[in-house]
């Protein structure tokens, strides 16, 4: 996390899905897992800047998740990516192609994790990912942000029962997290500055994280409440799980790209300032929060916080959440 916040946020329950492993698109696949091989490095790539790469190439390299529901993840069809921020991600795209004069741009799928997303940004594996990636000062000092597309808080979700209501309930119980996200190193570091002898644990994905809380072997899962709310809703049983705990920050999400490239993030935030503005972005999120989604068509009834409506009036690519300007 990158800073604390009193002041909670109002969030609401939402959606549901199966997992697929998955990193393809209808064009060339790419295996995430061979990316450490990749002789694309980011010096290279910087050096004629990601549109000029682009461009050689004949294909944007696109990251997405699989798991992020529903902001980037597989339902029906293994081999294509669906979500609110993907759906971004399609802008950022189309902006390039006409940047570029290019409309036969092939556009190749490639997946990553919490933990693979920044060095596959970094070595030229990916040119751009919209996800779930949380702008902080830290991360700014390995890649770009563009501006934010959402703000979520940090809580917790755990069983009706389990009698946590809050942090201070964790002390000597077992949490889950996914690991590679601000989530993992705050509530370390929670943890060691209050001695709260906490069993801490790292899954690989937020999907892996609630099979281990829904079978027992953690008794809470702290993450992003947007995601924890997404889990909660593809439970067996969703009224069996809560979400609780103030808020220990408030994040914003962007897109991310290599740094020192300001051409290839001018085209990349004009994109999403072009959506803000005309107002395409609320039948984009009422496609997503607010009507039933794959694959099992729950309608999250998740309506727009006054926070997110705040960051689409003021776009900007900072990691700290701003006020409104005063009327």
């Amino acid at each position: 996390m990158s800073y604390l916040l009193s002041k909670p946020l109002t969030l609401a329950a939402f959606m549901a899905i199966g997992l697929v492993g998955c990193n393809n698109s209808s064009q060339t696949p790419t295996d995430a897992a061979a990316t450490g091989d990749a002789t694309t490095t980011e010096a290279a790539s910087n050096a004629n800047g990601t549109l000029q790469k682009i461009k050689d190439s004949g294909t944007i390299v696109v990251g997405h998740r699989d798991s992020s529901i529903p902001f980037s993840y597989i339902a029906d069809d293994p081999n294509q990516p669906i979500g609110y921020a993907h759906d971004l991600e399609m802008k950022v795209v189309e902006a390039v192609k006409q940047k570029l004069n290019m409309p036969d741009l092939k556009i190749r799928y490639n997946l990553v994790t919490s933990q693979t997303r920044i060095p596959l940004v970094q070595n030229g594996t990916v040119d751009f990912e919209c996800g779930s990636t949380t702008n902080n000062e830290e991360r700014q000092k390995q890649v770009a942000f563009s501006n934010g597309f959402f703000e979520i808080g940090t809580r917790l979700l755990t069983k009706s029962d389990s009698g946590i209501q809050d942090f201070a309930d964790l002390k000597g119980k077992t949490l889950v997290t996914t690991a590679g996200t601000t989530s993992e190193r705050y509530i370390r570091q929670f943890n060691d500055e209050n001695k709260m002898d906490i069993n801490i644990i790292s899954a690989k994905d937020h999907g892996e994280s609630f099979l281990m809380l829904e079978n027992g072997r953690a008794d809470a899962f702290m993450m992003d409440d947007v995601l924890l709310a997404g889990e909660k809703a593809k439970a067996k049983n969703p009224d069996e799980w809560v979400i609780v705990g103030e808020p220990q920050s408030f994040e914003i999400y962007g897109c991310m790209m290599r740094k020192d490239d300001p051409e290839f993030k001018a085209v990349v935030d004009e994109a999403l300032t072009n959506v803000f503005s005309s107002g395409e972005i609320n039948s984009i999120y009422d496609k997503w929060f607010l009507n039933p989604i794959p694959p099992k068509n729950v309608n999250l009834n998740f309506e727009m916080s006054d926070n997110l409506k705040t960051l689409i009036a003021n776009p900007h690519d900072s990691a700290q959440p701003k006020a409104a300007p005063a009327q």
